[in-house]
């Protein structure tokens, strides 16, 4: 598939992308106004910056220079070189420059601040490591400490994940790579790799033309002020991953391929409840692949093998997913969001997606909508197909309730995969300099808590 990306030049078609970003901002504007009127007057939201977890804050750091830079030399050569690069240098190059740009917008804050105690003071995980020191009885004993008024419960963000993300920092501290910093550094690394793995999706599924258009705006994200750091952004490569080797192993018909997928999302699912509706995702690629598994049917019964080994491995040893689950929502209303207000989050959150996935974003979703109408071109369609599922898929997490707030990190792993719409888009300099200013204003503006 090596059609040319559907991106219409008229002056028409630019007026509707400057009005779908102009939207975006007011929705972003609406949700500062009222959340700042809400939070005054009923202290309910439990935010105070809203929609983001955030303090106003105007500052520069010591990554505060290299920010800058980066952001300049994206927009000017980003483009022209995503273009030009050959396909196997384009990776690691987008790779190098996601870290990169993750790590400078972090180090605004300073590595203390920004990288080092952030996964200690705001996440948590860090601070159980040492009831893990028997793991298999911690994990038959994780239920028990769920629920508030249990013996011992468990800190918010570990109650509130499956024993999957915990571990992960617990097997961490055993190879030697203890502290903040080596946890902090995991997360960045590993979470720049997401850009990595939906630009090997979106040119297994559509073309390489548009996975190159999109590939810059994927490095500059604004997202990357909450990819560093958040094991929020570990969750989102490990997702991003599991689809990418889907979408190899549907078009090069590989069973390997298929059961390292399935193993990934077997994985993804014990990181992050919510997690499970990456699912929807997972069928847009089933979907766009569909003539991989008519020609070779074995690769469904591969990808459901490697899916049942985190699950079965886990059961196995003592956890149980579903009454997990269960008393988690029951944790969940039993702290602020049982207060924070669904009339006001469920759609503030969609504002703290726009600033996640930035204006162009917005304009590209637009473009999207109309490819989806008008078909022009194929590989645009199949691009617009594997959106809509991202997109369907965070709307089911925003009317759940369960999603109040913070989604600006949660939904990482279902934003990354909105981002690129923007190959839809002309003149991408100007786009990629509106998402620079906008993840440089917010990490300067604001100290954000994640």
């Amino acid at each position: 598939m090596r059609s040319r990306p559907c991106a219409p030049r008229s002056s028409h078609d630019t007026r509707r992308d400057l009005y779908a970003a102009a939207a975006a901002t007011l929705l972003v504007t609406a949700a500062v106004l009222i959340g700042r009127h809400i939070q005054f007057t009923r202290h309910t939201l439990f935010v105070h910056w809203p929609p983001v977890f955030a303090e106003w804050d105007p500052h520069v750091g010591p990554g505060t220079p290299a920010a800058v830079l980066l952001a300049a030399a994206t927009v000017a050569y980003g483009p022209p070189l995503a273009a030009r690069l050959p396909w196997r240098a384009l990776l690691p190059a987008s790779w190098a420059a996601s870290t990169a740009w993750i790590l400078s917008l972090a180090l605004v804050d300073g590595w203390h601040q920004g990288i080092a105690v952030r996964l200690t003071t705001r996440e948590e995980y860090l601070r159980v490591i040492g009831r893990f020191h028997d793991i298999p009885a911690t994990l038959r004993d994780f239920t028990h400490h769920i629920v508030s008024g249990t013996p011992s419960p468990w800190p918010a963000h570990v109650a509130g994940h499956p024993p999957g993300a915990t571990l992960t920092f617990v097997l961490l501290d055993r190879i030697g790579l203890r502290g903040g910093g080596w946890a902090g550094m995991w997360c960045v690394i590993l979470g720049a790799t997401a850009c990595v793995a939906v630009l090997v999706a979106v040119r297994a599924l559509t073309d390489e033309a548009l996975a190159r258009r999109a590939a810059p705006f994927l490095v500059l994200a604004p997202a990357a002020v909450w990819l560093g750091t958040s094991a929020d952004a570990y969750f989102a490569a490990v997702a991003a991953w599991s689809l990418a080797l889907l979408a190899l192993a549907l078009t090069r018909r590989s069973l390997p391929w298929a059961a390292a997928s399935g193993l990934l999302l077997g994985l993804t699912g014990y990181l992050s409840y919510g997690l499970t509706l990456i699912a929807l995702i997972g069928a847009a690629v089933l979907l766009l692949g569909r003539d991989g598994v008519r020609a070779r049917p074995a690769l469904l019964l591969a990808l459901l093998a490697g899916l049942a080994v985190v699950p079965v491995a886990f059961t196995l040893a003592g956890f149980n997913w579903w009454t997990a689950y269960h008393l988690l929502v029951t944790r969940y209303y039993q702290g602020v969001g049982g207060t924070r207000p669904y009339g006001y989050w469920v759609w503030a959150n969609l504002a703290c997606t726009a600033l996640i996935t930035g204006p162009a974003t917005a304009a590209g979703l637009h473009r999207t909508a109309t490819s989806l109408a008008r078909r022009p071109d194929p590989a645009g369609v199949r691009l617009a197909v594997l959106v809509s599922a991202a997109l369907l898929a965070l709307l089911i997490a925003d009317l759940s309730g369960m999603s109040k707030a913070e989604t600006e990190r949660i939904w990482l792993p279902f934003a990354m995969w909105l981002l690129p719409v923007c190959a839809y888009l002309p003149r991408p300099r100007a786009w990629l300099s509106a998402q620079a200013v906008l993840a440089l204003l917010l990490n300067h503006l604001l100290l954000t808590g994640w």
